[in-house]
C-alpha cells in the first residue's frame, strides 16, 4: 500500500496568553527522532529563562512513533494533550515545542491541560497542509513529433507531467502513483509505435498539494 499521509509545509510560531501565562509554541516538520530532539534543544537554547519547554511529536505514516514530555509539568499535563492536538489534526512528521513563562496564577492541572492543547491547537490552525505521498520518478525519451501527444495522453489518464526537455530529443518527466507503473508503459509503447521505452527510479516520498 502507498504511505501517505499529511504533513506541515514549514515552521509555524504562535502565541497564547492565558490568565498571564505566556505560552509560546514552535511547529515544524521533521523526519525522524534526531531533527525532533534537535528542535526541543534549539527551542530551549533560545528560550534560557522559562523553565518549562514541553513537546510531542508525530513520525511516519499512520502516525505510528509518538512520543510527548511534560518536561517538569504535573505528570500528563502538558505532553499528551499536546500530542493530542497533533494525532486528532492527523499530521505526522511534525513537532510541537511549548514554552510556558509563569504569570503569577496557579491554573491547576485542568486549566493547564487545556492550555498546552489550545497552544498546539492554535499553531495547528495556522500552518499550511501539504500531503506526503510516496511516487516513482520516470522518464521517456522520444522524437519531437510524438512528445506533445504522449504529455496530453498522460494527462488525460491522470499520470502527473512534471516537464519536457527539449533537446536533440525530447525528455518527459511522469510522477507515477504506484498503481501506474504498467498504464504508463503501455502508454508510452503503444503511442510510439514500441519506439520509446520507460525508465524509472525507486520511489520516493514527495510533497504533494493539498
Amino acid at each position: 500500500m502507498s504511505a501517505e499521509y499529511i504533513t506541515i509545509a514549514g515552521p509555524v510560531d504562535t502565541e497564547l496568553e492565558i490568565s498571564r501565562f505566556r505560552f509560546l509554541t514552535r511547529l515544524e516538520r521533521v523526519s525522524d527522532e534526531g531533527e525532533a530532539r534537535s528542535t526541543i534543544a534549539r527551542v530551549r537554547a533560545e528560550h534560557p529563562r522559562a523553565r518549562h519547554h514541553c513537546s510531542a511529536f508525530v513520525l511516519g505514516a499512520a502516525q505510528r512513533t509518538r512520543r510527548s514530555n511534560d518536561d517538569g509539568e504535573p505528570s500528563g499535563t502538558a505532553g499528551a494533550p499536546m500530542l493530542d492536538a497533533l494525532v486528532s489534526a492527523g499530521l505526522s512528521d511534525v513537532i510541537a515545542v511549548v514554552t510556558r513563562y509563569f504569570g503569577g496564577v496557579l491554573l491547576g492541572a485542568g486549566g493547564l491541560t487545556r492550555a498546552y492543547r489550545a497552544a498546539v491547537a492554535e499553531s495547528v490552525s495556522q500552518a499550511d497542509r501539504v500531503r506526503r505521498a510516496e511516487r516513482i520518478p520516470a522518464l521517456v525519451t522520444v522524437e519531437y513529433a510524438l512528445a506533445p501527444q504522449i504529455e496530453a495522453e498522460a494527462r488525460r489518464r491522470g499520470i502527473e507531467v512534471l516537464e519536457a526537455r527539449y533537446g536533440a530529443t525530447v525528455e518527459v518527466r511522469f510522477l507515477l502513483a504506484l498503481d501506474q507503473q504498467d498504464l504508463a508503459r503501455a502508454l508510452v509503447s503503444e503511442m510510439s509505435a514500441g519506439k520509446a521505452t520507460l525508465t524509472h527510479e525507486p520511489s520516493t516520498l514527495v510533497d504533494l498539494p493539498m
